[in-house]
């Protein structure tokens, strides 16, 4: 699989853009500000309906323009798709695929996927656990399209939830909660199938986690060379818990029966995948608080590159991005690097400047200057 076309009107710096692609590794050279990650958030967008830089969508709209418009024309061995996302703040966007509009917009997940590496990975070790929940759920939607309507549902069932929890917050007895069993038991229904995903995932990511860190972090000493990542939920689950819904459901609904009354003190949902997390490892102590930069840095990628070997392993190659990263890395780290995403079909690459970048990763360039894209050739 590899991005054949792109074309942007207004998508952030770019009234009109059309670029031609192929498959092999393509770099993106530009000072900063010039426009190139907004090239490569357009492909990621369409992936994932979702951008790594930016929580809504209004900044991805040209200043001045009402609607922001991304094609991107896939091809998978002799067949090509055209995808297209009109992003409109404040109305609902739009998703057509070879011209036919989709009943959903999220119906066009998962049609090109895509893996992006950025600085902004640090978060994944050291940020909140709202990051790397962020970042199971993309995968995780990527891996398995549906379940991105799974969680959208569920964060609705939360937010009604919450607001009558909220309304109660006090008010324990003039307040109606005659409905709060029904939000409670939809809560459970869809954040035990959210859950017991999740850690399926987690199982199935473990090993090219691993692999992936002795990779990346080859000369970090021996102590300091095994990763895990583990899930720890909002409420004791059963061993059986991994891949099986209606064991979690139960689980979920006994833990809201005990936090009842400190969710109806706090006026908020205490229990559920929102308040759930992935632990990182090193050796026998967490990532955060503990990991160096170097190991944080390492074990980013790590699970980046995990998530492209996954994703590999169940079908096509993803489309792999990465953004701004060399300049993090010293030359050693850039050609191991360069060495690990090699035989990817497509890797796409953005730095300031070519020096950068492994040669191996040069492949055909392109000059970004003021929001205008000019091929450099190979």
């Amino acid at each position: 699989m590899h991005v054949a076309r792109l074309v942007l009107h207004d998508f952030r710096s770019y009234t009109e853009a059309e670029i031609d692609l192929e498959p092999g590794p393509i770099a993106f050279i530009g000072a900063n500000g010039q426009g190139k990650t907004n090239l490569v958030e357009a492909i990621d967008y369409v992936s994932r309906l979702d951008s790594h830089r930016v929580a809504g969508d209004a900044p991805l709209v040209r200043v001045g323009a009402d609607q922001a418009v991304v094609r991107v024309e896939v091809r998978r061995a002799d067949r090509t798709a055209l995808l297209e996302v009109e992003i409109t703040p404040g109305r609902a966007n739009r998703a057509r695929v070879n011209g036919s509009a989709l009943p959903r917009t999220r119906d066009v997940v998962g049609i090109l996927r895509t893996v992006m590496f950025s600085p902004d990975d640090l978060a994944l070790v050291k940020g909140d656990p709202s990051d790397r929940r962020h970042f199971l759920d993309a995968l995780l939607t990527l891996r398995t399209p549906r379940l991105g309507g799974v969680k959208a549902d569920y964060d609705r069932v939360l937010k009604q939830r919450n607001a009558l929890l909220k309304s109660a917050r006090g008010r324990h007895g003039s307040v109606d909660l005659s409905t709060l069993d029904i939000w409670d038991d939809k809560l459970a229904t869809l954040g035990a199938e959210i859950v017991a995903q999740r850690m399926n995932l987690l199982m199935d990511l473990g090993v090219h986690l691993a692999s992936a860190y002795l990779e990346v972090a080859a000369e970090a000493p021996t102590d300091r060379r095994d990763v895990r990542a583990t899930y720890k939920a909002s409420v004791e689950l059963p061993d059986d818990a991994v891949g099986d819904p209606a064991s979690v459901r139960t689980a979920l609904l006994t833990g809201i029966e005990q936090r009842r009354r400190d969710e109806l003190e706090r006026g908020i949902s205490l229990v559920g995948p929102h308040r759930d997390e992935a632990v990182l490892e090193i050796g026998d102590l967490p990532a955060k608080g503990y990991a160096s930069h170097g190991e944080s840095w390492s074990l980013a990628l790590a699970l980046r590159l995990a998530s492209f070997a996954l994703l590999r392993e169940e079908g096509d190659d993803p489309v792999l991005i990465l953004d701004d990263v060399f300049a993090e890395l010293d030359q050693g780290r850039r050609e191991q690097l360069a060495a690990l995403v090699g035989d990817a079909e497509q890797v796409l690459v953005t730095a300031a400047v070519a020096d950068d970048v492994p040669k191996a990763l040069l492949g055909r360039r392109f000059r970004v200057e003021g929001g205008r894209v000019h091929s450099d050739g190979a």
